[in-house]
């Protein structure tokens, strides 16, 4: 064979080649020799898997990095109402410059500290769980146990010609379990004016009294948080009996103290009345129940039941305690006064001899009195005198008196 002759063409296999994406392929160009082939630099593309894998590393630290922020960002977010409240607690506080409620020293951390928790479920279930109306109404207890103190004012003796046989708080067993009742006996007032009249006392007495009911549920001691549609344990029975009392002609100052209890009661202990019995009324008692409706919420008023005998309590209340009742609500024990327990109260006698007067220490008594008179006398000398009063002072003299004097229609 010469040198120029060239060897005869043989038929061509099929080449199989790998795609791109890891697939083979079958195809019909011929294969080219390693003379004719042009030198190209290797490439290795790699696998998915290894891309993959590859990815994760570089963007791994970066992705957990972000996903650590969003957790931590997502905890710190409160996620349910009372974690919201919670939450608020530690500025209520501050703000209030006040800590304590119902004998318990609010914690920091009631997700932890059950009394605390159970105090701000009570709340939320009195604002239907919404989270501005527990935090508005929370603060205004805060405030009001600063300015008041009921703490102090159980252990404080108050009147006793004003607000004896008035209030008595009653507790009564029933296997583990124990109803605490607080009892109003308005028959028992005789001057009403001067129970009522002070609306600014009796509201400290009132209170007084059904702080120590609230004692008596030893909410500090508490190691179980509510559960939503189970009973809550942590509540009160009241009973105000008004017998002998007169719906027909109520004395304005027993009106206005009875709503401004029903504001403050509300306010201050929300969802710690289980139920709230009015015994030996008359079946009309409007302008009682318009005045709730004011204050009360609907839930609240459906635990008011007016009854008209007394002896129909007991039917009322759980049987395990009816027999421990006092005889006159249908029980068997002795009177309310002879197992009721009452706040402390003493005589307030004034003293009439004090002279307005007080004399120094180099004057004595008499010659202070003295030179009082001698001063008053000199005062009417260079008061002018007035013949007969305008009609714009009679005005004036009729806007000044108390609201107690005025004539009312």
């Amino acid at each position: 064979m010469s040198a120029e002759q060239k060897p005869e063409a043989q038929p061509v296999a099929p080449v199989v080649t790998e795609t791109a994406a890891g697939a083979e392929a079958i195809t019909d160009k011929p294969a080219v020799t390693a003379a004719e082939a042009p030198v190209e630099p290797k490439t290795e593309e790699p696998k998915p898997a290894e891309k993959e894998g590859s990815d994760d590393r570089n963007e791994k630290p970066a992705e957990d990095a972000t996903a650590a922020d969003s957790a931590a960002e997502e905890k710190s977010i409160p996620q349910t109402t009372f974690a919201k409240l919670a939450s608020q607690l530690p500025e209520i506080k501050k703000n209030t410059g006040h800590d304590e409620m119902w004998g318990v020293k609010l914690s920091d951390d009631p997700e932890t500290h059950v009394p605390t928790k159970i105090i701000l479920q009570k709340y939320l279930r009195a604002n239907d769980n919404d989270v501005a109306g527990a935090v508005k109404q929370l603060t205004a207890a805060l405030e009001w146990r600063k300015k008041y103190n009921p703490v102090e004012l159980v252990e404080s003796s108050f009147d006793q010609d004003k607000f004896k046989g008035l209030g008595y708080v009653t507790t009564h067993k029933d296997g583990d379990k124990e109803t605490v009742i607080t009892w109003n006996i308005y028959g028992s007032v005789k001057d009403n004016k001067k129970t009522f009249g002070d609306v600014d006392a009796f509201i400290k007495w009132r209170s007084a009294l059904m702080e120590r009911g609230v004692q008596k549920l030893n909410l500090n001691a508490a190691t179980v948080p509510l559960t939503d549609g189970e009973e809550d344990p942590y509540k009160v029975i009241q009973v105000h009996d008004y017998v002998s009392v007169s719906f027909f002609r109520m004395d304005p100052s027993a009106k206005a103290a009875s709503k401004e209890t029903i504001n403050v009661l509300s306010t201050a202990y929300p969802e710690l009345l289980a139920h709230k019995y009015f015994v030996n009324v008359p079946v009309i008692m409007g302008w009682m129940y318009a005045a709730m409706k004011l204050f009360v919420a609907p839930a609240t008023l459906k635990k008011f039941h007016p009854m008209a005998s007394g002896t129909s309590l007991a039917a009322e209340l759980p049987e395990g305690i009816r027999a421990s009742l006092p005889k006159a609500y249908g029980g068997q024990a002795g009177t309310v006064q002879e197992i009721g327990e009452e706040l402390k109260l003493q005589s307030f006698v004034e003293d009439k001899t004090k002279e307005a007067v007080e004399p120094t220490s180099e004057e004595a008594p008499v010659a202070a009195v003295k030179k009082e008179k001698v001063a008053e006398e000199t005062k009417t000398e260079e008061t002018p005198k007035v013949d007969e009063p305008t009609v714009e002072n009679a005005a004036a003299d009729e806007q000044a008196k108390p609201a107690a004097e005025v004539k009312t229609a």
